[in-house]
This record gives structure tokens, sequence and C-alpha cells, in this order.
């Protein structure tokens, strides 16, 4: 059972109440966590704190248990260092071989390239993407100053400290070095296959149209193993810890006793990060 806004319940009845064994969570609790669980909406928000709060309290009862946590007023400090104790006691993640390393290296080679980077300066015309006139406005802004550029290029400083609605427009619209992942997801995928040079129409995005230009490309390159056997196992040995803590996890929700919301399959994300 998933908690339930308690404005989507008919005639105001409350949300079922979140308890881990005999401790109660309340809802003034969790609304002050969820300013640590950014996320979409705010019964998303609140759904992530939930499941945060209850995944130390199951943490907290345990190293209780245990005598790792000797008084019910300890600070979160105090805290902190019991759960980190426990999970050095408790907590059972293989050490991964080098032939499981050299697999997932061959399986994943992109995760362990050299990304490609890109040298980029942009004018942003801003225009929101429910405003479909703004939109054509802008969109016929950037095609104008486009033709404007092809013939006296030298003008794109003076154009994006003048229409651009981005803060690099103080450096001229210089981005500088991007990789993928560092723009929203629209404007990352069309810059990743940009010559360099003049884009000759505007981009897309969320925020508007872009003017956009690739003054240098540099190529990613593969990477040979040795140059990344360390970042192979850090990443095995993490996905292990998830996995034996999600187990752990479970296993202390069932033994405990949850009520009123269930974990995740990502049970215990929060601690990974």
């Amino acid at each position: 059972m998933q908690m339930i806004d308690i404005e989507q319940l008919p005639g105001g009845v409350a949300p079922p109440p979140v308890r881990v064994g005999d401790a109660s969570i309340d809802e003034a609790t969790i609304a002050l966590e969820m300013q640590y669980h950014p996320a979409e909406t705010a019964g998303e928000a609140q759904l992530q704190a939930a499941r945060a709060l209850v995944v130390r309290e199951l943490l907290r009862q345990r190293a209780n248990v245990l005598g790792l946590l000797s008084t019910q007023e300890a600070s979160e400090a105090q805290e902190d260092a019991a759960i980190a104790a426990l999970l050095e006691q408790e907590l059972e993640v293989p050490e991964p071989g080098e032939a499981d390393c050299q697999r997932f290296f061959d399986t994943h080679r992109e995760r362990f390239s050299e990304p490609t980077q890109l040298r980029v300066r942009h004018i942003l015309l801003a225009a929101a993407p429910d405003d479909s006139q703004g939109r054509d406005d802008a969109y016929q802004l950037g095609e104008k100053l486009l033709k404007e550029l092809n013939s006296i290029p030298e003008r794109f400083a003076e154009f994006a400290q003048y229409h651009s609605a981005c803060p690099s427009k103080e450096m001229d619209g210089d981005l500088g070095w991007l990789v993928s992942g560092q723009t929203v997801p629209e404007l990352d995928r069309a810059l990743q296959h940009l010559p360099e040079g003049l884009h000759e129409r505007p981009l897309a995005s969320r925020y508007g149209w872009h003017v956009v230009i690739i003054d240098e490309r540099r190529e990613g390159r593969a990477l040979p193993f040795d140059q990344v056997a360390d970042r192979v196992r850090h990443s095995l040995r993490e996905q292990a810890t998830r996995r034996a803590l999600r187990h752990y996890l479970l296993a202390l929700e069932s033994e405990i006793g949850v009520e009123g919301i269930v974990l995740d399959d990502d049970a215990g994300g929060s601690l990974m990060q």
C-alpha cells in the first residue's frame, strides 16, 4: 500500500499512517523531509521522503537491537555512526573479481570512454513551451539573426548580449566545453550531431530557440581496460552494494513490520547518494 495524498481521498479521509514496528512517522516529519527529495510532483516527493524515513527507522531499530545505539535520545550524528557500523557489520557485499570486471567492461564500453566535447556558443531566444505565438516569434527572430550572422559572424557577441535570455550572454554567449548530459535532453541530442560552425537553423528546447555555433569538436574515444579498471571495479561494487542493501532492507521490513508504505526495488537508494 502506497501513501495516499489526503487531497485525493473522498470526504477528506486521512491517509493511512506510516509505522515501522511500534514507531510512527507523522505527516509533519515527512513534510520536513520532502525538501531533500526533489521530484516532478509533490506526491512523488512525499513518497520518496516517507520511504527514506522508513529506511532510516528500520536501520535505527536494528542498530538498537544489536546494542549499537545505546539511547532513544541519540543525536543525528550518533544515529549516522550507528547505522554505518550496522551496515559494516551486517551487509555482505562480494568483491568483484577480475573476470567480472572484464566482462562488465566489454558489455559497457561506452560508459568508460572519453565523451565527445563541444565548445559551444549560443543565443537563447526564450519562449515557453505552451506559448505558440511566442515560439513562432522567437523562431523568426532566430532566422533573422542567422541571416545576419552568415554575412557578418563577428556580430554574434553583440546579438548574444542584446537578445539572449541565458546568463551566458555576459560571456558573449559562450557556454564553454560541454559533454553529453550537461544541457536539457532535447538540446543535448541535437548538439551531439552538429559539425563545427554556425548551425543553419534555430534549435528547439523547452526554454525556447537556440542560435548555436560549435567552435570546436573533440571526438570521444574508447579507453583500454587497464586505464579504467578502477572505475569498472567501483561500478560493480556499487551495484553489488545496492543489491545487498535492498535485500537487507526487505528482510528488515518483513521482520520488523512496515505499515502505510511499501519499499520499492531501490530501497535504500537514498543511502547510496
